[in-house]
């Protein structure tokens, strides 16, 4: 099992304006052959920021999320941009979404989404010593910025508004990393 199987053929389509299918024949070590279908990201990744007004206090962002049809709160997020580093993504998006700039940017991993079947990956960022700057983002409505405790994140993590995992996940990663670090 430690070996990786063996691809004998890649074929690719696309499954709409902004999707890809990847079909892959593979061979296990075993000698069973399978066929596997993988969404292949599009685009360079993205970033999942955890912006720290102070060391207590992260600021998530309420907007509408169309997956469920209900306004949801979650961190500030979005793509990797041509030519961007994950750290100037992270600052952009970070100004469009909140109206914040950082003076201190630390990536800290990467996040994937479904592994078994997803290409796609988040890079998870922690944003420090911010100052206000808003650029125009592409939200159809200025998003509410909610201050929140992070050593309260046993509150939050059981509210019905915040459900998505890669900010769920990113919080508790970061809590641990910034008290590591104090």
């Amino acid at each position: 099992m430690n070996r990786l199987p063996t691809i004998h053929r890649i074929t690719e389509r696309a499954d709409g304006p902004d999707r890809h299918v990847e079909e892959l024949d593979l061979e296990f070590s075993n000698g069973e052959r399978r066929r596997y279908h993988r969404l292949k990201s599009s685009g360079h990744g993205a970033v999942v920021v955890v912006p720290m007004i102070d060391e207590e206090t992260v600021l998530l962002v309420r907007e509408y999320a169309a997956g469920m049809h209900r306004y949801e709160l979650g961190l500030v997020k979005g793509r990797i941009d041509a030519g961007e580093t994950p750290e100037q993504a992270a600052d952009r998006e970070l100004k469009e979404e909140a109206g914040y700039g950082a003076r201190r940017i630390d990536v800290l991993r990467s996040l994937s989404l479904a592994p078994t079947y997803m290409s796609h990956q988040s890079w998870l960022v922690v944003a420090r010593d911010l100052y206000p700057e808003r650029l125009p983002g592409d939200e159809p409505e200025e998003l509410e910025v909610v201050p929140w405790k992070i050593n309260a994140l046993d509150q939050l993590m059981l509210r019905e508004d915040f459900s998505e995992g890669r900010s769920l996940a990113a919080l508790f990663i970061a809590r641990e990393w910034l008290q590591g670090r104090r």
